[in-house]
């Protein structure tokens, strides 16, 4: 009785998947990573009692843009459909209408025999998987802890190490179907939504920020500059997630948008005091400042309870103890040729010599006061400011620039003010300089 049972379940199901099928995945929704296909059957069809698992030979499969297909047999992917259009199915179970019917009909009784002897059940299984390959949008996120972020301030040679919190968004897509399949939805039942692998895709995200932070720092960019630098920031983050998005899902990030940086309240008054006391090593600047100060301290000591004139008496007691007025400030830039504000040291001519009075000279006599040379002035005079007599800066450590080698930028041929003290990176391009940038 059971090789008649056999016979006659082998006999209505192969008839049943005879039929050729036709699957199309109409429209994947924004939430939906993965669909398995199913047979189209209209009202009036015949072809309603097939196998969903068993796809006969001829068959079509129709593809539409923002969509990709992946054909698995016993459980292998065995082929892939990227571009839209309708593919014909030439593997699969041979039926009556797979090609000529003389042929199509041996290979029917041929199949019908086959699953005869696997107790009447298809010998086979065939599937068809339809993926989302179009951008995944509105993925939030945002840091609890700071990130470190390295911040150069290139023209004051300084650098700060700050905790850079954001928030933003970013969308990520499905650029390898066989590997997100292989390695993440596997022989799903019917569909595979986001909501199972947003988390997990968030978390690694952010941890791949703090790396990425490290590498956009390099470029010497600042924190508060990371919301106009969405190509940098992406192509970082994707570099980090590189073996765990790209080479093993087959997901890559398309996007990121950063909608704020910020600091905390303590690293930003460490960078404004410096800043500040930057802004003071010109003299002209350190004379504003103090000019400024004195007028507060006279609207301070109108107000003093013991009277103006003890209030004024202090002040000057004060300006004594200092040993500096705005007036010596002032005469020091003068004599440094400043007349605008800077925050950066007033230049020396190299390979001068100071005087006494406060005068830097190139000749034997001083050109403000008329003393002689000293006999111990024949030194060199560093970008930084520092008079040196060795081969080396005993500020900065830069070599003497008789003795240094001349820089050029190897990419794009560009030649710092100061070839011999060359800055960190290419003024140009930005490219870094290295001993492969210097003149030959």
């Amino acid at each position: 009785m059971g090789l008649i049972h056999a016979a006659l379940a082998g006999f209505s199901t192969t008839l049943a998947d005879t039929w050729m099928d036709y699957f199309v995945c109409e429209s994947i929704d924004v939430n939906t990573l993965v669909v398995k296909a199913t047979k189209r059957t209209g009202k009036g069809s015949s072809n309603k009692r097939g196998n969903e698992n068993v796809i006969t030979k001829g068959s079509k499969i129709v593809v539409f843009d923002g969509q990709a297909a992946i054909m698995v047999e016993q459980g292998v992917v065995i082929e892939v459909a990227t571009e839209p259009g309708i593919y014909e199915y030439d593997a699969g179970t041979p039926g009556i209408f797979s090609s000529t019917f003389g042929q199509g009909l041996k290979d029917t009784f041929k199949e019908m025999w086959n699953r005869i002897k696997h107790g009447g059940g298809a010998a086979e299984d065939a599937r068809v998987y339809y993926f989302n390959t179009k951008e995944i949008l509105d993925n939030k996120f945002g840091t609890q802890n700071p990130i470190p972020f390295r911040m150069a301030y290139q023209d004051l040679g300084r650098s700060f190490t700050v905790g850079v919190r954001c928030n933003g968004i970013y969308s990520y897509k499905i650029v390898d179907p066989v590997l997100f399949y292989t390695n993440v939805c596997g022989n799903i039942t019917t569909e595979y939504k986001r909501s199972e692998i947003d988390n997990t895709l968030k978390t690694e995200f952010i941890d791949a920020l703090q790396p990425s932070f490290a590498a956009i720092s390099a470029s010497g960019i600042r924190y508060d500059e990371l919301p106009l630098r969405q190509n940098e920031v992406k192509k970082a983050v994707n570099e980090e997630l590189s073996a765990e998005w790209v080479m093993k899902r087959g997901l890559s990030v398309e996007k990121v948008a950063i909608n704020s940086a910020t600091i905390s309240d303590e690293d930003n008054k460490r960078i404004q005091d410096f800043e500040d006391r930057a802004w003071n090593t010109n003299p002209a600047n350190a004379a504003a400042t103090l000019v400024e100060a004195q007028a507060q301290a006279m609207q301070n000591a109108a107000s003093n309870p013991n009277g103006a004139a003890m209030g004024l008496f202090g002040m000057g007691m004060a300006q004594q103890a200092g040993g500096l007025n705005a007036q010596n400030l002032f005469n020091m830039s003068a004599q440094n040729g400043v007349t605008g504000a800077s925050t950066a040291p007033a230049p020396k001519t190299e390979g001068g010599w100071s005087c006494s009075c406060g005068k830097t000279n190139t000749g034997k006599f001083c050109a403000e006061c008329g003393k002689p040379k000293p006999a111990d002035a024949d030194g060199w005079t560093c970008s930084c400011g520092t008079t040196n007599k060795g081969k080396f800066c005993a500020e900065c450590g830069k070599p003497k620039p008789s003795d240094a080698p001349k820089y050029r930028c190897d990419k794009c041929g560009w030649e710092p003010e100061d070839p011999f003290n060359p800055p960190k990176f290419c003024g140009e391009c930005g490219d870094p300089f290295n001993d492969a940038d210097i003149v030959k």
